[in-house]
């Protein structure tokens, strides 16, 4: 009481074993570390106990990021990255952009093992998530004509993973019949872009915490405003007469009491 030991910081006063350690930061939520470690690890307690709301049933990561990713969906760059910046609390870890970006660039071996360093990830999932990067190095390497290199990634690097045998077969099976390598790359010839078309899938494979869904806060007020219609007593308007602004309640005056012939 009153000794020199009060006046030192709680994170050094206090130790903790290797083990609880990375168990406190699993459970974590994402966000990019800055400054000096002991800055890192009190930003990270700070922001996972914070809520915004009356209620505070709301988590400001999950708030801030779910902005983010709506600012970057509708075009908005700058906006998400400055809100990035200025809230300290990024979209994704550098670990998962980097993810992304080896996706994109079709750097498919590097892209496999980035996915194996993604924290939170199921060994089942981290499977899948291979099996479609893989996939999708199998198919490219067919369309380059490289036929040796796709059988040795089907042999090597697909097989192995010891999932969706029947698929394994179908891919099998467009090294001898192009027709079936054609009816199965058909989905990617009607996207403009199969390897964003890829990330799409990977990101419903991941969990939420790891990637935000896309138009994940769309959907959060859709659902809102259906819950205000499904709820209102005396709802007879169009759709069109929902609005973010307000909460939608019909009056009693918009029930017809008059019959017309």
């Amino acid at each position: 009481m009153g000794g020199l030991e009060d006046e030192e910081p709680p994170l050094k006063r206090i130790k903790s074993s290797p083990q609880e350690s990375r168990s406190v930061l699993k459970n974590l939520p994402l966000i990019e570390p800055i400054g000096s470690s002991r800055d890192t690890m009190a930003k990270y307690v700070r922001l996972g106990d914070e809520t915004v709301g009356s209620k505070g049933i709301i988590k400001k990561v999950e708030f801030v990021r779910i902005i983010t990713r709506a600012l970057y969906s509708l075009g908005y760059e700058k906006s998400g990255a400055l809100l990035e910046e200025e809230s300290g609390i990024s979209l994704n870890s550098s670990t998962v952009n980097l993810f992304r970006q080896e996706v994109l660039e079709g750097k498919w071996d590097k892209s496999v093992a980035t996915l194996g360093k993604i924290a939170q990830l199921e060994d089942k999932i981290v499977k899948s998530a291979s099996f479609l990067i893989l996939e999708q190095k199998f198919f490219e390497l067919l369309q380059k004509e490289q036929v040796l290199d796709a059988l040795k990634t089907l042999r090597l690097e697909i097989a192995p993973l010891c999932i969706n045998k029947d698929r394994v077969h179908e891919l099998a099976g467009c090294i001898v019949s192009p027709a079936r390598y054609e009816r199965l790359v058909r989905d990617d010839a009607l996207h403009d872009n199969p390897r964003l078309r890829l990330l799409e899938e990977l990101q419903k494979l991941l969990p939420p915490s790891v990637m935000v869904p896309e138009r994940r806060l769309e959907h959060l007020l859709e659902q809102a405003l259906n819950v205000q219609r499904e709820s209102c007593v005396f709802h007879n308007s169009l759709d069109s007469a929902l609005s973010l602004y307000h909460d939608h309640q019909c009056g009693r005056d918009q029930i017809p009491t008059k019959t017309l012939q």
